[in-house]
């Protein structure tokens, strides 16, 4: 049918039914555009549904879209009735403002977006000669997104690769999708990618390039090495177990040699840190570093896992995570916070498995006094904020995105978001004999509909199945696929949950914001770590015990020529400023001066505090988790100028020294101002201080009419003020 009969045909039908859509395609063209499958694409390769354009939640210049195009219907009521023959001109189709504007033919705030003859002004343009017609409701619909290559490998400044996009779809069929997909670099410094999809490698390092179409986002990881470098992988590398092999493997890639082992005495340091957060006593270090027995560190890494102080740091970490603290708001008491932090430490001090308290906390019911894990329901009541902590918490997903819109850097719709929240619609909450007390349970009521369609949503997991609930709580039935192998994610946080703590920096990092547009440094790593995990039964020590005995652990932080800008493949130890409540714990520890939080005795460590709402001047300084919101982001690691004069001038470090008296009491131990050097030395740093060191210190020590004590607590002011002592290196 020649096209001219066929807008005739179109503009009839409008004008007999008042709509903008032309009949069936079999009553105009075979060849008419989908609007959902042709049009809408190119506005998002085009940047229209961008946050920043037609995307946002006001529009542009009088015109609106959905961001990302999550509500096609609706984009579809915008733009071809809103404003009837002003965006789309039926009887004129190539004057209509939609070409016009994104051409450049009239002003437009975004300037030209797409040239007049180009692809997609002649797929719009098509569109619009034939009626601009609506989609029939069998369209076949995207499922799955595929980009190739899956591995570029670049030379810096020399090398370039074409990405090709294909999608399929529910019929079955395939399509190239290269030229309407939108791509993204995460590191355009080292591999740059242009609209058409082509990489071009820069500077030395990787990136993630990426294609978005549709709901989906993949990618391929990208490397780019110097060209012509002369490079040899060392021959005889140790690997102490399955995570050498695969941080290796990854280094070889990049052309980057690690670090050398660490020493004996920052090993010893290093390790109590993490593993207990106190520093070492000095007769334990040196009794380490003396020790000629080849598995001393293994011998080490096993005595300091079976110690309390493993439990406490590991219950300070999951209090976080479980915003254990009492708020008046939620009617969450003193008294159930404390109940909710004991029951926590029990089933950790006890080893129970992490995917057994995921069930118990998840499939709660009862009193939050007799059954302190129903907490979890009342320190957040609103089903969504319940279910966005929940996947942040044990998927490392943040959903929140994918609230009001489609998920901009990831595969989550807002069906998906309503489905997830499902799962929590049916919590009920009654108060308890006690007025402190709430009770949770199954209510066997409350839908969560979608705010676009209006309709309910079915509980459905994500990333998976609509699950079958008849006669069962909601909860449970989540409870049960979250912590078992169905689940592909929660081994995985939990592995790089437990990776981050000891390295520094998550695989995928921030471990709480997994997507697919931040992806994994070491997939491979992180893959194993969470197949060991589950082989382990989720007791999360086994794990410990693989990474602290991984010559990756175990590397100096002093880098090579290689790996100096290496901060995310594991090619030497981070330096860490310690987190504020093991550093308040170690200057404790180290001048023997005690502290005194709400509820705790005399003594007692900042680390064992259970209310997310005790803290002081000093934890607040140092960047302690508030534990209001889940994010990891809460725990401030960053060093920064508060901290520094809280160090030099605030009473916690002046006051402990003087109080603490330890410089007194080795003076009338008839200690040398050698061996107080010495022994503050080891207290502070875990080793003896150099020659020359030593040499200054003690010539002022030394000095006519200097008073000892004075000049030794000075000493000891300084060290506990150095870089060397704030942080874990």
């Amino acid at each position: 049918m020649p096209r001219w009969v066929a807008l005739v045909i179109a503009i009839a039908i409008c004008l007999a039914t008042g709509s903008t859509r032309a009949a069936t395609p079999a009553e105009i063209d075979a060849k008419v555009v989908s609007f959902r499958n042709d049009v809408m694409p190119i506005f998002m390769s085009a940047g229209c549904n961008a946050g920043s354009c037609h995307g946002s939640s006001r529009g542009q210049d009088g015109f609106r879209l959905s961001l990302f195009g999550y509500d096609p219907a609706g984009d579809y009521e915008r733009i071809t009735r809103e404003i009837p023959n002003r965006r789309i001109n039926l009887a004129r189709p190539h004057e209509s403002l939609m070409l016009l504007k994104s051409t450049g033919a009239v002003p437009h705030t975004g300037g030209e977006v797409f040239s007049p003859g180009s692809a997609n002004y002649k797929t719009i343009l098509r569109w619009i000669e034939a009626g601009a017609p609506d989609d029939p409701k069998d369209l076949p619909t995207p499922i799955a997104l595929e980009v190739e290559p899956k591995q570029i490998e670049l030379d810096a400044n020399a090398g370039a690769a074409q990405l090709k996009a294909t999608a399929k779809y529910s019929d079955g069929t395939a399509r190239d999708v290269t030229r309407l997909a939108l791509f993204q670099s995460s590191n355009d410094n080292s591999a740059a990618i242009d609209k058409t999809g082509l990489v071009t490698a820069k500077n030395r390092g990787e990136a993630f390039v990426m294609a978005r179409f549709a709901t989906f986002t993949v990618g391929s990881h990208a490397i780019v090495t110097p060209k012509g470098l002369s490079y040899t992988w060392p021959a005889g590398v140790p690997e102490n177990n399955y995570i050498d092999g695969l941080v290796h493997q990854k280094l070889r890639k990049l052309k980057i040699l690690p670090s050398e082992l660490c020493d004996d005495a920052t090993f010893v340091r290093r390790v109590f840190l993490d593993v207990l957060g106190v520093l070492p006593p000095p007769e334990k270090t040196q009794a380490f570093v003396a020790s000629t027995d080849q598995k001393k560190r293994e011998q080490l890494v096993d005595e300091l896992l079976a110690r309390e102080e493993f439990v406490e740091m590991w219950v300070m970490r999951w209090a976080e995570l479980l915003k254990i603290r009492s708020n008046d708001e939620n009617n969450v008491s003193y008294k159930a916070t404390l109940l909710y932090y004991d029951w926590l430490k029990d089933r950790i001090a006890r080893n129970v498995p992490m995917n057994e308290i995921v069930r118990e906390l998840l499939g709660s019911a009862g009193g939050t006094f007799e059954n302190p894990a129903t907490n979890y329901f009342q320190v957040e009541t609103d089903p969504m904020k319940v279910a966005e902590n929940t996947a942040q918490v044990f998927a490392g997903m943040r959903l929140q995105c994918a609230q009001c819109h489609n998920h901009p850097f990831d595969r989550w719709t807002m069906d998906d978001y309503y489905g997830w929240t499902a799962f929590f619609s049916q919590v009920g909450r009654k108060g308890g004999e006690d007025q402190r007390e709430q009770v949770i349970f199954n209510s066997g009521g409350g839908e969560v509909p979608n705010p676009v369609t209006k309709k309910p949503v079915a509980p459905k997991f994500l990333g998976g199945e609509t699950p079958d609930l008849k006669g069962r709580d909601r909860r449970l039935v989540l409870a049960d696929w979250l912590a078992s192998s169905d689940n592909p994610y929660f081994a995985r946080n939990m592995a790089n949950v437990t990776w981050q703590h000891f390295l520094g920096v998550g695989i995928i990092d921030p471990v709480d914001d997994v997507r697919i547009s931040n992806p994994p440094s070491n997939p491979e790593l992180l893959d194993a770590l969470a197949a060991k995990l589950a082989e382990y039964k989720y007791d999360f020590r086994r794990l410990v015990r693989d990474i602290c005995l991984s010559r990756a652990y175990q590397l100096s932080s002093v880098t090579n020529d290689t790996n100096a800008g290496d901060e995310r493949n594991f090619a030497h130890a981070s330096v860490r400023r310690i987190r504020a409540e093991v550093l308040l714990d170690c200057i404790s520890q180290v001048t023997e001066a005690k502290e005194k939080f709400r509820g705790l005795p005399l003594g007692a460590r900042a680390v064992h505090i259970a209310d997310g709402r005790t803290t002081n001047f000093f934890l607040r300084t140092f960047g302690r988790a508030t534990r209001e919101t889940v994010c990891s982001c809460e725990v401030k690691m960053e060093p920064n100028l508060s901290q520094a004069l809280h160090l030099l001038n605030g009473k916690t470090v002046t006051e402990k020294v003087q109080t603490g008296g330890v410089v007194k009491r080795l003076l009338k131990e008839k200690k040398s101002p050698e061996q107080i050097v010495e022994e503050l030395y080891l207290r502070c740093f875990a080793r003896r201080p150099t020659a020359e060191e030593s040499t200054k210190l003690l010539a002022a020590v030394n000095e006519k009419d200097a008073n000892k004590e004075d000049v030794l607590n000075d000493v000891f002011w300084a060290l506990l003020n150095s870089k060397e002592f704030i942080f874990n290196h």
